[in-house]
């Protein structure tokens, strides 16, 4: 690991432009990101919608079955990617009942 030293002035300057720079890209998500958001969903919506778990739809997103957008710290789906990956996720449920059936 390398450390860098930079002075007081030249850090309160930086970090005077990234605070500037926060400031105006909530602006800019409050102007033209609230438009689509409401059509997003969050993880509650997804979990409902497929019926799984949060571990499930964590691994989901792990292995790219499910796009994804993060902001912060929430994360959204767009619905047409919930969509798209429905048949996948109703066959993996059918394919787990079956197995737990057939151990009966």
């Amino acid at each position: 690991m390398e450390i860098v030293n930079i002075e007081a002035q030249t850090f309160e300057a930086m970090l005077s432009k990234f605070e500037n720079f926060a400031i105006r890209m909530e602006q800019l998500c409050c102007l033209h990101g609230d438009r689509d958001m409401k059509e997003w969903l969050d993880n509650q919506d997804v979990c409902q919608l497929l019926n799984i778990s949060k571990r499930t739809l964590q691994t989901l997103r792990d292995n790219g079955t499910l796009a994804y957008s993060q902001i912060s710290h929430k994360i959204h789906y767009k619905p047409e990617d919930v969509e798209k990956i429905l048949p996948i996720v109703k066959e993996k449920q059918k394919q787990t009942k079956y197995k737990k059936n057939a151990y009966e």
